[in-house]
């Protein structure tokens, strides 16, 4: 069965179809990567999924359960989490607190934390797992935007998610901070058992790292395959990748 399937997704706005009846799934343990131009209908999907839009047609299963009557919390409980473009952390709190914030958010404790604020093993773990313990007790303000982005992944992991939505998560990182996230990324992926299903303007990243491409233009979805398949289909060069970069 897929961690999540997507049927006729449709959503417009006013006179604007942002996403036109589009349908995939991603499988247990698959880094699956969405793509397109700018306007495409990418985050509209993401967020559609996430829940912070209700769609104008089509079906939404996580695990084989209808899930568009649930809210963004609702789903982050059973088993969909969020990392977003720009990093968010508190940023007046430390490293860990702000996984542990995310930890008591995940028991529904989260009154707990203006009376109480104990050390958390898990939150230590979650730091260790994403190369952050050396800067567990820094303020999230005083950390280089490339740790900020770990911070974000260790928050996301705290819910425990099986399937993990990352909207452009290299972005505005440089090139070797890119890569050593996504190899995180993949790893956590791999030794979890994770889902996840991302969004990605590099395509040295898009092609590295996913195991699937799914291409969006105009609403639409023109392709999708393994990164080869996907290189190399026309309509994609056309419309998205160019003939330089389809061979490069």
């Amino acid at each position: 069965m897929s961690v999540l399937a997507v049927n006729r997704l449709a959503k417009s706005f006013g006179g604007v179809r942002a996403v036109a009846g589009v349908g995939f799934a991603v499988a247990a343990g698959e880094m699956l990567a969405l793509i397109g131009p700018n306007g495409a209908g990418k985050t509209t999907c993401f967020n559609i999924i996430n829940g912070q839009l209700k769609p104008d047609a089509g079906e939404i299963l996580f695990e084989g359960k209808d899930i568009r009557a649930l809210r963004p919390r609702e789903r982050c409980r059973l088993g969909i989490g969020r990392s977003f473009q720009v990093a968010a952390t508190f940023g007046s709190m430390t490293v860990r607190e702000n996984v542990q914030v995310a930890l008591l958010a995940k028991s529904r404790q989260l009154g707990a934390v203006f009376s109480s604020f104990p050390s958390s093993e898990a939150a230590m773990q979650l730091l260790e797992t994403t190369g952050m313990l050396p800067l567990a007790d820094r303020q999230c303000a005083e950390l280089a935007y490339g740790d900020l982005k770990r911070v974000e992944l260790a928050v996301a992991l705290a819910a425990h998610p099986r399937l993990l939505l990352m909207d452009e998560p290299t972005a505005g990182m440089a090139p070797a901070e890119r890569h050593g996230l996504m190899d995180l990324v993949k790893g956590i992926a791999k030794a979890q058992g994770l889902s996840v299903l991302f969004t990605e303007h590099d395509m040295d990243v898009v092609f590295g790292y996913a195991d699937r491409v799914i291409v969006l233009a105009e609403g639409e979805l023109i392709a999708q395959g393994t990164p080869a398949e996907v290189r190399a289909d026309a309509r994609v060069r056309r419309v998205y990748l160019g003939e330089e970069a389809a061979h490069a």
